[in-house]
């Protein structure tokens, strides 16, 4: 068994001189996918902020992060990233600042 060019044996269909680089095709900023993880923070900072939820507001605090570090469109990724980084900060006012409910009533 003699081997080709290349190292390839002489009935091999690959051709080495038509190999090309791969180019990723070009994706529109519109046409990215949505981001989740952001309509989940907004989403858990608006539950930490009404109903007092402090685990909503860590929830909240967790994806606005996982957001900031999976950012594709910095111009529109960024809004949402601060709206709901602004929910954060809220949720977290709200729940570790603000007075106490008294929960015994005696």
């Amino acid at each position: 068994m003699s081997k080709g060019v290349g190292g390839a044996l002489p009935s091999d269909p690959r051709l080495p001189s038509a190999a090309r680089p791969y180019v990723p095709p070009v994706v529109l900023p519109q046409d990215l996918p949505p981001d989740y993880s952001s309509l989940l923070a907004v989403m858990f900072g608006i539950l930490g902020i009404m109903l007092r939820n402090k685990i909503g507001s860590w929830l909240a605090l967790i994806f606005c992060a996982q957001s900031l570090a999976n950012m594709k469109n910095l111009e529109n990724d960024l809004k949402q990233v601060v709206m709901a980084l602004a929910f954060v900060v809220m949720g977290m006012a709200t729940n570790y600042l603000s007075a106490q409910r008294s929960s015994a009533t005696t």
